[in-house]
């Protein structure tokens, strides 16, 4: 027997367009069909659960852990922004706590804009093709409007003396706004030539 909703009459199942349509002339396939949906979906469903608590639970475990180092032995785990690791006695087992922190840009941006425009256009002929390049593409939006952070932050790293320039790279240092934070946990396993290879709990990537 399939599972349907309680509104269901008995002998009769709900297709995609909300009709009823009785088992008697509905496909054997499409009855093998909807049944394979539905045992994966409750197997996904179970999984994404268990994976849930995991989290959840690995979570509390490592900041229940770092607190005690902290107070019994003055030992600070925490990295920075939270980020935590801790290996086995052995040496074989990494566990990490990574936080990223989702970064958006406020109105300062538009001003290290124009300042950039400006040093482009002061510089003319005589600018480095690549730099161009890179700036024109910092400042580039995907088809969602939104810019790449990453891009906008290596600009600050090119080692441009001009005034203009040093004004625009404070300008966007100060338009960074967190908007937000998650947490992540990583499990490793080290290989036999002493690196770390991550056990993977992405379905995805399995």
């Amino acid at each position: 027997m399939h599972e349907q909703a309680t509104t269901t009459p008995a002998g009769y199942m709900q297709n995609a367009q909300g009709h009823l349509v009785p088992f008697e002339v509905i496909k054997p396939i499409d009855l093998e069909r909807d049944r394979l949906v539905r045992e994966i979906v409750v197997a996904a469903q179970e999984l994404s659960e268990a994976l849930t608590r995991f989290k959840a639970g690995a979570m509390g475990d490592i900041e229940a852990f770092v607190k005690l180092s902290a107070e019994q032995y003055e030992t600070r785990y925490g990295g920075n922004k939270g980020n935590v690791s801790l290996v086995s006695f052995d040496g074989e087992y990494k566990v990490l706590r990574a936080i990223n922190e989702f970064i958006t840009f406020d109105e300062r941006l538009q001003v290290a804009r124009e300042l950039i425009g400006e040093c482009i256009h002061a510089w003319a002929e005589g600018s480095r093709a690549e730099i161009r390049t890179l700036i024109n593409d910092a400042f580039s939006v995907d088809r969602q409007g939104r810019i790449n952070t990453a891009r906008i932050l290596a600009l600050r790293r090119l080692d441009i003396q001009d005034e203009r320039w040093q004004t625009a790279m404070q300008a966007i240092g100060e338009a960074i706004q967190i908007s937000g934070s998650k947490a992540y946990i990583r499990v490793y396993k080290r290989q036999s030539d002493g690196s770390y290879r991550q056990i993977n709990l992405d379905l995805a990537a399995l």
